[in-house]
């Protein structure tokens, strides 16, 4: 059932709030829960309290009835620019760019990249579990737009 996944999925949203706002936001990945519909929880583990350059963090997953926890890893930190982390069972690095606007809000992009490739075990899943990757690709992209707007809603509030 599989069909090629595809290596970067990527949207963007503009938003009036200057890029130290959203920072707060996007940088608090326990926040993701808020805003994405497939993230219901996020912890960091250990120690941490916020993101930096290899801090660990658990999440708690969920579609349908289907549930799941993934660990990831903060690979890639610019404050107010870019946070990148890697989630361990798939491989897959999520980030969020920002980029300040002429008007003084901010330009976020959230994207999906697999440099790595996918673990077989998350393909195997998409396959028997998420209806394949062209299915699972399209609820991808319409999370990364409620995503989005979430995160904009809470930055222009």
């Amino acid at each position: 059932m599989s069909q090629t996944y595809e290596p970067l999925i990527e949207d963007s949203v503009e938003i009036d709030a200057p890029p130290a706002a959203v920072w707060a936001l996007v940088s608090d990945l326990t926040r993701m829960g808020d805003w994405s519909p497939q993230v219901d929880s996020t912890r960091w583990r250990g120690d941490a309290t916020a993101p930096a350059v290899g801090v660990q963090f658990t999440s708690r997953n969920s579609h349908g009835e289907l549930v799941w926890k993934t660990t990831g890893e903060v690979v890639r930190l610019v404050p107010e620019q870019e946070i990148a982390f890697r989630i361990e069972e798939n491989w897959v690095v999520w980030s969020f760019h920002l980029e300040p606007t002429e008007t003084g809000g901010t330009r976020l992009s959230q994207r999906r990249e697999v440099p790595e490739g996918l673990s077989q075990t998350s393909v195997e899943l998409t396959d028997g579990f998420m209806g394949g990757q062209d299915a699972f690709t399209a609820q991808l992209r319409a999370g990364m737009r409620q995503t989005l707007e979430g995160i904009r809603a809470s930055a222009e509030s």
